[in-house]
């Protein structure tokens, strides 16, 4: 009589990687965070709110996942530098970096002044091309992940930075960067079921086996956001 064997559980697909997340203290950034972690990434969250990174840390925790908030502006070189600089001294590596590039302008393009311009500018590119530089002198292993402006932004200021990005992520292999872009259709409504399609998309990017991946410009669509009722007025 020959007894049967207990399958193994199956490690999380991400198990003993450590990615960082910009942007990760809300929308798609929480997001994003959240789908790594779940995969079984030690996740370091990055953003400019010391309180609101350790709310999402501790609800990371919470289900069972593992993460360490960093404040740090990322638009600021050295201070992508220095949260880089501490990732390594608590975990010694890091597999990947997914950044948020998709700061909206508040304004239309007639109306943006030169200090909004700048601000999309230095949030959006400047602090990509920085992590890309920074990545390619110290840790050239590390792959990066772009998420950047929706497609849902019309205004003329919107295209140069895309432009920027693309050519970015297009000729990163020149200098033997992996570095990816994905350009949801839409800004994240909060709603996790709805803006779901993105989460796994970067999780997808994430895995080991998908290492081969680089230069690609992927538009993820995600579901319409549902319109607000106005209120019934009172009578």
């Amino acid at each position: 009589m020959t007894s049967a064997r207990r399958a193994l559980p199956t490690p999380p697909q991400l198990s003993g990687q450590v990615i960082a997340v910009t942007g990760a203290d809300q929308g798609y950034g929480r997001l994003v965070a959240g789908s790594l972690a779940q995969a079984g990434a030690s996740v370091v969250l990055i953003g400019n709110n010391s309180e609101t990174l350790a709310s999402v840390a501790s609800q990371i925790e919470l289900a069972g996942g593992a993460a360490v908030p960093i404040k740090a502006d990322v638009a600021v070189p050295l201070d992508w530098l220095s949260a880089q600089t501490r990732i390594l001294e608590i975990f010694g590596a890091l597999a990947g970096i997914v950044h948020l590039a998709d700061k909206r302008a508040q304004t239309n393009f007639t109306l943006l002044s030169e200090n909004e311009w700048m601000d999309l500018f230095n949030c959006n590119v400047k602090s990509s091309v920085a992590i890309a530089q920074i990545l390619r002198r110290r840790l050239p292993g590390t792959w990066l992940t772009l998420i950047g402006p929706h497609l849902d932004e019309r205004g003329l200021q919107v295209h140069p930075q895309r432009g920027a990005l693309k050519g970015l992520v297009t000729e990163a292999h020149a200098e033997d960067l992996r570095v990816n872009l994905l350009l949801p259709s839409r800004a994240s409504t909060g709603d996790e079921a709805l803006d779901a399609p993105l989460g796994q998309t970067a999780l997808s990017l994430a895995l080991p086996a998908m290492g081969h991946l680089r230069g690609n410009i992927i538009e993820v669509p995600l579901p319409t956001a549902p319109r607000m009722r106005p209120a019934e007025p009172t009578l």
